[in-house]
């Protein structure tokens, strides 16, 4: 099952029955499909996107194009596709922020992503990591919450944006462990990395491709990952679970469409993303960039936006963290 407590069911969910057709008869696309991302090319949603890019295409014979539109936390790129039409041309690749975590954050939302949109397919979780600067004395999780506590609003920990994972990682640590530290926002990756290298910042939940070949070349240290499990990816490095338990962040993404797809559309990409998702070839590309696959049923994906969404609206007001 896909629930809070842990996507590393998620790969179970691959031996169940795909979804019946319903609503007609097996759907084939007259024409190339979108897949609307709301970040720039070069992210981890798009490079994902674009890994399962050619098998996905193979299977629905039309070409696949990844339109690429950045802006507003991925919110432009999720409006776009609710107000495309339902016909299973045009799709969004959806992140936890835009699935999830806008819908508390920003106060005008135009749309509501679990009306508003049609689940088809979980995708994966991109692995993120706990780093510190290599020259701060912390060794481990318990280390940085000690120092944390012994000095209330000092320590820093930088994020790629205000209501991102890498933010809220940090305020549930804050709210995990009882501490107060400081978030502060960057417009990017670039630029946190950049400032964490310098050591302005204390720490971060840096996606594993940025971080590990930092972590490689001795500037940072690697303390845990935020998966409930240590990864098959990293599997000699502890989760912060091992030391707060019951914490976890997955920083996944989903493939959904605009609002009343029909059945037959939802079961003939739900199969494709399964299949895709399960090449071995697929796989080993997503390793690659940290992104762990994740197959999984329509109604299963409903039913982990739901409570992701719940999970992370009290996280977000307990932050203070608004946007008009």
């Amino acid at each position: 099952m896909i629930t809070r407590r842990g996507l590393a069911a998620l790969p179970l969910l691959a031996t169940l029955p795909r979804p019946a057709a319903a609503q007609g008869g097996e759907w084939t696309p007259n024409r190339p499909v979108r897949i609307v991302v709301g970040f720039a090319a070069g992210g981890a949603t798009d490079i994902s996107t674009r890994t399962i890019q050619p098998k996905l295409q193979s299977l629905l014979g039309q070409p696949i194009v990844v339109d690429n539109r950045p802006g507003a936390g991925g919110n432009l790129a999720t409006e776009t596709v609710v107000r495309a039409p339902a016909d299973g041309t045009t799709l969004l690749m959806g992140t936890i922020g835009a699935l999830a975590i806008n819908p508390t954050l920003y106060q005008n939302l135009p749309f509501n992503p679990q009306t508003d949109l049609t689940p088809i397919a979980m995708a994966g979780s991109v692995l993120n990591v706990l780093v510190v600067p290599a020259d701060r004395p912390w060794r481990n999780v318990a280390d940085l919450i000690a120092a944390a506590r012994a000095r209330p609003d000092t320590l820093s920990y930088g994020s790629s944006g205000v209501g991102g994972a890498g933010h809220l990682a940090g305020a549930l640590l804050d709210r995990m462990a009882e501490v107060r530290t400081i978030h502060v926002p960057y417009r990017g990756g670039g630029p946190l990395m950049t400032d964490l290298l310098s050591g302005k910042t204390d720490f971060a939940f840096s996606t594993a491709p940025t971080a590990l070949p930092q972590v490689e070349a001795g500037r940072l240290r690697a303390l845990a990952v935020v998966t409930p499990r240590r990864s098959a990816l990293l599997p000699d490095l502890p989760t912060v679970a091992d030391t707060l338990p019951g914490y976890e962040v997955a920083n996944w993404y989903a493939l959904v469409g605009p609002k009343a797809l029909p059945g037959n559309i939802v079961a003939r990409l739900n199969a494709a993303m399964r299949e895709t998702m399960e090449d071995p070839e697929v796989r080993a590309n997503l390793a690659r960039h940290g992104v762990e696959p994740l197959p999984g049923s329509p109604a299963e994906l409903a039913r982990f936006i739901r409570e992701e969404t719940a999970k992370w609206a009290s996280i977000v007001r307990e932050s203070g963290a608004s946007v008009n």
